[in-house]
């Protein structure tokens, strides 16, 4: 470990948690973790491959859908290293430029992925309450400029806000909550003023997810009042069960992230334990969820997997 006065400026590394409390048992623990990611890794490689190749599946809500897996399996591929190899090697030492780079990744997928859900939600809209305008709206020009804007937005103010955690000092100790590295934890283990960090890093997210959440939020409205007013019940049904995966995936989404950010923001007596697991449910469950979901209850995309498989097997 660094010296108290090496510390006092950037730490040579910091050092990550497993899960508090049963070290003993991390290499059993790692099983399921183990799992988690195959199924993320290998559900999301799979959606992915079928839109490809399918080409009854290239319409807009499949490329958005194909953007949400990209997003899904980057931040599976930015963490699955540090995480394992606590569970397996103990390798708990990341060093302060790979930190703020695997923080980069994290938050810039999970800024991407909130963009991702509100297009989605945007196509469900145009989809349902002017369906005659639908390929007009969204065409692949279009849909390819939306991509770009993702990527964007989910990336160019970490640029600054990592900046800003570099100029930090830290003389704490050098234990982060977590198996990986995330702002907020990394931000209080400085022993400067970091109101403009945190404040930066609020604003970040209040424009980032927070907008997203409120637009997403008023396209289901609109939704609703558009379905409502449709005469025939089977209708109804038909259009409220072509919504039902989209907001799902947004409700695995934010869930976790509001959860762990409000443990982050008014736990600072929660138990370790509780810190880590919100934390590992935050990273792991929506890349793992999301493939599932929509290869459940989207026909289209149950049929290409299904045939992928079937023509394996012949």
């Amino acid at each position: 470990m660094p010296s108290f006065n090496q510390s006092i400026f950037h730490p040579a590394v910091f050092f990550l948690t497993g899960i508090p409390g049963f070290e003993t048992y991390h290499a059993w623990i790692s099983i399921p973790f183990c799992c988690l990611y195959a199924v993320a890794i290998t559900g999301n490689g799979m959606i992915l491959f079928v839109i490809i190749t399918e080409s009854s599946l290239h319409e807009p809500m499949y490329y958005f859908l194909s953007m949400l897996s990209c997003t899904d399996l980057g931040l599976c591929l930015s963490t699955v290293v540090t995480i394992l190899g606590i569970f397996w090697f103990n390798a708990r030492e990341i060093s302060f430029d790979a930190c703020v780079g695997q923080m980069f990744f994290i938050h810039g997928f999970t800024f991407m992925e909130s963009s991702v859900l509100l297009a989605m939600a945007f196509d469900r809209f145009i989809a349902i309450c002017n369906p005659l305008r639908y390929a007009t709206i969204l065409t692949n020009s279009r849909i390819i400029k939306v991509g770009f804007a993702v990527v964007i937005r989910g990336t160019t103010a970490l640029v600054p806000l990592l900046l800003l955690l570099k100029r930090l000092s830290f003389c704490r100790s050098h234990v982060l909550h977590h198996s990986y590295c995330f702002h907020p934890d990394v931000m209080k283990l400085s022993c400067t003023d970091t109101k403009i960090n945190s404040a930066f890093g609020l604003s970040i997210v209040i424009s980032n997810a927070g907008v997203d959440s409120v637009l997403i939020l008023l396209s289901y409205v609109l939704i609703i009042h558009s379905v409502l007013s449709i005469a025939s019940p089977e209708e109804r049904k038909k259009a409220f069960g072509t919504c039902v995966s989209h907001i799902s995936a947004v409700a695995i989404f934010y869930i976790p992230m509001i959860s762990l950010s409000l443990v982050h923001r008014f736990g600072k007596h929660t138990p370790p334990l509780v810190h880590t697991l919100i934390a590992n449910v935050y990273l792991l469950i929506p890349p793992v969820m999301n493939p599932i979901i929509y290869s459940v209850k989207t026909k289209q995309i149950r049929k290409a997997v299904l045939k992928i498989f079937l023509s394996k097997l012949i």
